[in-house]
């Protein structure tokens, strides 16, 4: 029977895992799933794995994964991956093959916060979790009028006004901290409100010149401020993990 457990581990927690798992040793299988594999090739590749008879797990959680996934399948662990950063390519291995993986968490990656909600905003760069610049501030935006009439449609406009100069500011900041770094910035990642993020990308041009480098994800932060961006940077580091135990039960 197989238990399971699902948990994150932060970046320094997840070197270690792979330190130990590759100490281990024992009969595994390794599989390294990029994104945007099709469903049809994932639960191929999956239930070739040596014990996967049956899969305990949802194959859709790989293909909704916007970095992909990595699974180490044993005879007494067996887990289940999704990290911080996009799988750069299909393999398959004999063992605990943890060299992609682990140079993925080790890698000096220079990444770019933007958290935004309406009326605060925070954004940084940050070079593996050390933080090189950054801008936080607030501007009014007022909450929606729920009277009608009139008075409402006047609000509307005058509440729209606030957003677009709100977005307007929140843009230029993002530009005059990440453009130094434009040459050497590995990612892009979003946090805050999504219907927020959703207007300020369409608003926000200099956001569509860094859209390749974006992930393709967004953190739930309810207050941006300095010490929620510093925080944050932890949250991108961390990877997802499901992991089974085998019982004898």
């Amino acid at each position: 029977m197989l238990i399971a457990s699902e948990y994150r581990l932060k970046k320094r927690k997840m070197l270690d895992l792979l330190g130990e798992l590759e100490a281990a040793g024992g009969r595994v299988s390794s599989l390294y799933l990029p994104p945007g594999i099709s469903a049809g090739e994932t639960e191929e590749l999956v239930t070739k794995l040596p014990g996967m008879e049956t899969v305990p797990f949802d194959i859709k959680s790989i293909l909704k994964s916007p970095t992909g996934a990595v699974l180490f399948w044993g005879e007494t662990h067996r887990y289940l991956i999704l990290p911080p950063f996009p799988v750069g390519e299909k393999q398959s291995a004999v063992g605990y093959h943890v060299a992609p993986l682990r140079a993925s968490l080790e890698a000096e990656f220079t990444i770019a916060l933007v958290l935004v909600r309406l009326g605060t905003y925070a954004v940084g760069v940050f070079r593996g979790e050390e933080l090189l610049t950054s801008k936080v501030g607030s501007g009014l935006v007022h909450a929606r009028h729920k009277k009608g009439g009139s008075s409402q449609q006047r609000f509307a406009r005058h509440r729209e006004k606030q957003m677009e100069s709100f977005f307007s500011r929140v843009c230029i900041h993002m530009r005059e901290r990440l453009e130094p770094y434009l040459r050497q910035l590995d990612y892009v990642v979003y946090g805050g409100e999504r219907f927020t993020l959703n207007e300020f990308g369409k608003q926000c041009a200099f956001s569509r010149l860094v859209a390749e480098r974006t992930l393709a994800y967004q953190l739930d932060v309810r207050q941006p401020k300095q010490a929620t961006l510093e925080a944050a940077i932890e949250q991108v580091w961390s990877s997802r993990v499901t992991r089974w135990d085998v019982s004898a039960g």
